[in-house]
């Protein structure tokens, strides 16, 4: 029996209609770069449940779902979504994908920062004071900065000046801002391939290990919260990490190249 006809079978007479909807809190990343429009005519195609996303930072995508105003939440960063679970606001992380994390700036690279090394390059960034443009959104992606920032030894409060930018915005605001100005900035690279404006930007580092960029899918607490459509909401996550679910995520190209990667094993990066 398909996904549907299960779903179907189980909900009231009158309830088995495409009507049926779900809110997801979800990363910038995952709209900008295209993936929920080529995921989720296939989810409700294969179920009648229809998905709404609410695109925000991971941090404050994770705070929709804490006020119970998300059935789930599909994010990437691991230590919030594992406080987010281990504090009651969501039932359990299900690893689902991955992907990375890639610094762009210049193609010039005036700071001499390309190369595998993050650290080194957000230190070269630093010592230079080259225009760097941070999203400062509490995103996952803001927080895989800040982590570089730290793990480069450096203070980022003590050494930032007008040099380091922050926006507040999404990945591909902050991608504009950083090719307006041929700044440097980290992203991740599904938002990255699907960005058309890069005029003189390019990747300069990738494939450090510190880059692995994990998402992670979360059913919101129905005990906390009664009114999250737990049913329905369990049928997207079991969705995603089903054959066809991963065959979608691994299909969504652009030029031939993988935005994201299926890991509902979530071996991946270990």
């Amino acid at each position: 029996m398909g996904l549907g006809l299960s779903l179907a079978a189980a909900l009231p007479p009158g309830e088995a209609r495409a009507a049926e909807a779900i809110t997801v809190a979800s990363t910038t990343s995952t709209e900008q770069s295209g993936l929920f429009g080529h995921l989720l005519p296939r989810f409700t195609e294969a179920s009648g449940i229809a998905v709404r996303v609410v695109a925000l930072g991971t941090g404050q995508a994770l705070d929709v779902g804490r006020r119970g105003d998300a059935d789930v939440v599909l994010v990437h960063d691991t230590a919030a979504e594992e406080a987010f679970v281990r504090d009651g606001a969501g039932v359990r992380r299900v690893p689902v994908m991955y992907n990375d994390f890639v610094v762009v700036g210049p193609k010039g690279d005036p700071v001499g920062a390309s190369g595998r090394d993050v650290a080194a390059a957000f230190r070269r960034i630093a010592e230079a004071k080259a225009p760097f443009v941070s999203r400062g959104d509490r995103s996952g992606t803001h927080a895989a900065e800040l982590r570089v920032w730290r793990e480069a030894g450096l203070d980022l409060g003590a050494v930032r000046g007008t040099w380091y930018r922050e926006i507040g915005q999404g990945m591909g605001p902050a991608l504009n801002a950083a090719s307006a100005t041929g700044a440097y900035l980290l992203a991740d690279r599904g938002t990255w391939l699907a960005f058309k404006n890069r005029g003189d930007l390019a990747v300069l580092v990738a494939g450090d290990p510190r880059l692995f960029n994990p998402y992670g899918v979360i059913l919101v607490n129905p005990a906390r919260h009664p009114h999250v459509k737990a049913r329905e909401g369990q049928a997207f996550i079991d969705w995603l990490v089903s054959p066809a679910g991963q065959q979608a995520i691994a299909g969504y190209r652009i030029n031939g190249e993988a935005l994201f990667m299926p890991d509902a094993a979530g071996t991946a990066g270990r």
